[in-house]
């Protein structure tokens, strides 16, 4: 017994014995903990207890219990496996511990992934060449002075293939721009759709322009997507010089202002240049909306300014015809049953106006100052739900939209135009005194609202029972 105590062997067999179990059983409850908690240290964690523990303990049985030589092949192919182990922590710690836990915007989260792929290579190289020159005592100098000389050799031989690669490799680390940002370079202006190590592939709308990355990292360029400010549009138009500015200017504001693409929370703004000339500079949500609000903002212009009796280009709209709008009143005006008498005398009084595709005809909310009759084209009426736009009901030619304007109350639907529409448009003033002394034509118009009304709580309750 006394021999067996003081046998070195026996201290050593007796620690890993009692300190093997404890330790696999307080990193497992460590291992479950961090786990629970999603941190990047599990797998580092996992390693240590899986693999390191145990070799490490077999290896000190062997070598320290056993009192096996160090040179003999079990120990030095046990002690290999060990130190690839640890070389495999090593690099899972460290990407752990530096990059996955990183904050967002830090040099650690913008550094590029090809960055920690080189740098592993290199330190499994480095690693493996340690482990075998320490273990098994081979010569890995000529290896490391034979790898120097062959990448010398093959950086000489693709330098402009590698001068590109390292320039996308800074500017990706640099990260001026994401996939999806807009940009204007010498090349271009359009959307990043890809970025790779050679080159950034760009969507100008006209195809994909493939530019270099040496030639973007040496260029300047402008991302639209990161402005200072609310990205914004600036567009001139010239109008008569006849023309009030204010009443230009109200009306410029007004159509810019509806447009679908126009940032909701800055105002549009108007200057005049003088000579007739005015620039408008309209806020957008991306910088992807500039060509569809200036196309959109050019269309709906032409029409408003022709209702508003404007010139726009120095054009005035032609009001038509004395018969093509006695056809109108004709068409238009069916709905109110008027007799002959009547259209006779909203021939002088009713005038023609046209709005184009998509444009608000009468807001939601507003109340209308005339009625109007749709002459050509639809119009349809809409009710927002929950955020989202509803249709109720497309007006056809005979229908008509402002019923409230004699009873001065809002209207509850946004009236847009499905395409271009005339419309038959007569003042308040004006029907004030065709209705007045005829409660049969009231009527009508008070029947007009009432259904709509209802047509305007079926859709609502329609999309209720659906949602």
């Amino acid at each position: 017994m006394t021999s067996l105590f003081s046998s070195p062997w026996f201290y050593w067999a007796l620690g890993v014995a009692v300190a093997l179990p404890t330790l696999l059983v307080v990193l497992t409850e460590v291992e479950h903990v961090l786990s629970r908690r999603s941190s990047p240290l599990v797998r580092p964690l996992h390693l240590i207890r899986v693999y390191i523990v145990p070799l490490a303990a077999l290896l000190v049985l062997l070598v320290k219990a056993s009192e096996v030589s160090i040179e003999a092949t079990p120990v030095r192919v046990i002690a290999t496996a060990l130190g690839f182990v640890v070389l495999v922590l090593l690099l899972s710690g460290t990407n752990a511990t530096l990059f996955q836990s990183a904050p967002e915007g830090s040099w650690r989260k913008r550094i590029p992934s090809i960055f920690l792929d080189v740098a592993r290579v290199l330190l499994i190289v480095l690693g493996v060449g340690l482990i075998f020159s320490f273990v098994w005592g081979a010569n890995v100098g000529g290896l490391f002075a034979a790898l120097g000389v062959t990448s010398i050799v093959i950086g000489l031989a693709l330098q402009n293939a590698v001068g590109q690669i390292v320039s996308g490799l800074l500017m990706l680390f640099e990260q001026p721009f994401e996939l999806g940002d807009w940009l204007d370079t010498p090349a271009g202006r359009g959307q990043v759709r890809e970025v790779n190590w050679r080159s950034v592939h760009i969507d100008t709308g006209d195809g994909l322009t493939i530019t270099p990355n040496s030639v973007l990292a040496g260029a300047s360029f402008t991302n639209l997507s990161r402005p200072t400010g609310v990205p914004h549009i600036a567009v001139e138009t010239t109008f008569a010089v006849c023309d009030p500015p204010d009443l230009v200017i109200a009306l410029l504001r007004t159509v810019a202002g509806r447009l679908p693409q126009r940032h909701l929370a800055v105002e549009p703004t108007v200057v005049p240049l003088g000579a007739g000339r005015y620039r408008t500079s309209i806020p957008l949500r991306s910088p992807a909306d500039d060509p569809a609000a200036g196309a959109t903002f050019l269309r709906w212009l032409w029409y408003a300014a022709r209702r508003a009796a404007l010139h726009l280009d120095g054009a005035a709209d032609d009001p038509g015809t004395e018969q093509q709008r006695w056809d109108a009143i004709a068409e238009g005006t069916r709905s109110l049953r008027l007799t002959r008498a009547d259209q006779r005398w909203l021939l002088d009084r009713a005038r023609l106006v046209r709005y184009g595709a998509d444009e608000l005809i009468e807001a939601a909310g507003s109340t209308p100052d005339s009625m109007r009759f749709v002459v050509a084209g639809q119009v349809m009426l809409q009710t927002a739900v929950e955020g989202v736009q509803l249709g109720v009901r497309v007006l056809q030619v005979g229908d008509l939209i402002g019923q409230t304007s004699l009873t001065r109350e809002p209207v509850a639907a946004r009236a847009i135009a499905v395409g271009e529409v005339t419309m038959l448009e007569v003042d308040r003033e004006d029907l004030e005194e065709l209705v007045a002394g005829r409660p049969a034509m009231l009527h009508q118009i008070g029947q007009i609202i009432d259904r709509r009304r209802h047509e305007l709580r079926q859709a609502v309750r329609a999309q209720t029972d659906v949602n």
